[in-house]
């Protein structure tokens, strides 16, 4: 399995600050939750990663 390998399970998705002063993704799926801490800049480096990704999309099409 790999990053281009679909599957059928419906996620959350929640992103917020949290009182530590970190960025939290949090997904839950089921009864799975995953918590994923990331300080400042960590979080800007993967917004960053995103926004690449969308635009390599948008090129393709």
């Amino acid at each position: 399995m790999g990053i281009n390998t679909e599957r059928d399970i419906e996620a959350n998705l929640q992103i917020g600050p949290t009182t530590e002063g970190m960025v939290r993704l949090f997904i839950q799926a089921g009864d799975m939750e995953i918590p994923m801490d990331f300080d400042p800049d960590e979080a800007e480096e993967i917004a960053e990663e995103i926004r690449a990704a969308a635009q390599t999309v948008r090129r393709s099409r």
